[in-house]
């Protein structure tokens, strides 16, 4: 037996001061991805001292799609090992079922939350999650080079495709073969998803589904939209990206190989590491917007979340666990160290958090461009949606049909699927 374990032994056999809590030795999973994972075992082992609990993280897949389908199962066969989940901002109303209602202990902290986040993981009256932070992605882009070509950020997709092209010929013709115009998330899975719900929204498409229900995504702008993204690919964007995820796109754009790239806030304080070839030569901006009348920026909304497995054998512990990853002072560490968006309004306003990120005051009009992917509307539906869409999207991406024939086959599936109701 481990020192820590013997002492874990030793403290669950007494009553902990002011209250009858013992020690308990939990779970979380974590699919996070940069230093994410480095931060969260930093918070863990402060939790761990002031509280004489043990966590153990589970590491789980990068890919969103792939940590959803190994929580249901676990879920679904009433998995004790797992206490606290995190959680996808569009996974409440599919996973409500299996999770403890927060609502009366977070009762002195929900307020101080953004309301429509609180909402956003309350599911028939039951706060199922509590927020640990908010997202929104951007556009990153190269500050020096664009000032080298003498060009402006780009507010459309047409001027993005323009000035990507010049830079990167430019820069190949002075050396530099690796540099493309733009990297973004193409590969089959939910950030696709997030990527091409932009160029449709952007463009006037729509949501896939909208909040009534309607099916919208069958239509000219969305198709145009998608269209546009599918001549990307070797052209500003590398074959390859049709498999990029997070990552991968980092990857190549911290290299200093991209001249724009499409990324969660996360990116920005790795791209400024010491280890970063683009450290101090970019910013960010909103994504741009499309040509069809009513065009305008749009970023997917994201966000993650801790929830309390209904089948946690230390419910009292877990949900002191979930409170305080959901905490302003845990918040606000994220916000410094990883650049993470807090769902606290006021650290906004915090002195040392825009000291140490002052890119999140630029991030305040993306948020307000943030738009919902259409979870609530298709409830428990929602994953198989989303990963009809990015089937439909990468089939476009990868040459096989064009977006209005795979929209069009997107839609009847969609139809099938909702059948009577949704």
């Amino acid at each position: 037996m481990t020192l820590k374990k013997l002492l874990v032994s030793m403290l669950a056999s007494v009553t902990l001061v002011g209250g009858a809590v013992q020690a308990a030795e939990l779970s979380i999973v974590s699919g996070d991805t940069g230093t994410g994972l480095a931060f969260l075992r930093s918070q863990l082992d402060r939790f761990e001292a002031e509280t004489g609990h043990t966590v153990n993280v589970v590491p789980m897949p990068s890919s969103t799609s792939d940590q959803f389908g190994q929580y249901r199962l676990w879920l679904a066969a009433g998995n004790t090992d797992i206490d606290v989940y995190q959680t996808d901002v569009i996974w409440a109303p599919q996973l409500a079922d299996q999770f403890l209602d927060l609502t009366e202990a977070a009762a002195d902290i929900a307020s101080q939350h953004f309301p429509s986040i609180i909402e956003s993981q309350t599911v028939d009256g039951k706060l199922v999650a509590l927020p640990a932070f908010t997202d929104a992605p951007a556009l990153f882009y190269r500050k020096d080079l664009l000032e080298k070509y003498g060009k402006s950020v780009p507010t459309t997709w047409a001027e993005l495709e323009a000035t990507a092209k010049e830079v990167m010929d430019g820069e190949r013709s002075g050396g530099n073969q690796d540099m493309w115009g733009f990297v973004f998330q193409g590969n089959a899975y939910e950030g696709l998803t997030c990527n091409a719900l932009e160029w449709v929204m952007s463009n006037g498409g729509g949501q896939i589904v909208e909040a009534d229900g309607t099916i919208s995504i069958n239509n000219a702008n969305a198709a145009a939209a998608i269209d546009r993204a599918a001549t990307w690919i070797g052209t500003i964007s590398p074959e390859g990206n049709l498999a990029y995820q997070e990552e991968e796109s980092r990857g190549v754009w911290q290299l200093g190989n991209s001249v724009f790239m499409r990324n969660w806030p996360y990116a920005y304080a790795l791209g400024n590491g010491d280890d970063s070839a683009v450290k101090g030569k970019f910013d960010v901006a909103p994504l741009p917007a499309g040509d069809a009348e009513g065009s305008r920026s749009a970023a997917t909304l994201g966000g993650w979340n801790v929830a309390v497995s209904k089948y946690s054998p230390d419910p009292e512990a877990a949900i002191e666990l979930a409170k305080f990853l959901a905490s302003a002072d845990v918040q606000k560490e994220r916000a410094i160290q990883q650049s993470n968006l807090p769902t606290i309004e006021a650290l906004y306003d915090d002195a040392d958090v825009l000291a140490a990120s002052p890119f999140m005051a630029n991030w305040k009009e993306i948020f307000q461009n943030a738009v919902p992917r259409p979870s609530a509307p298709t409830k428990t539906d929602y994953n198989e949606v989303s990963s009809m869409f990015w089937s439909a999207v990468h089939n476009t991406l990868s040459g096989n049909g064009s977006a209005a024939e795979n929209l069009e086959l997107l839609e009847a599936d969609l139809e099938d699927l909702k059948g009577s109701g949704w």
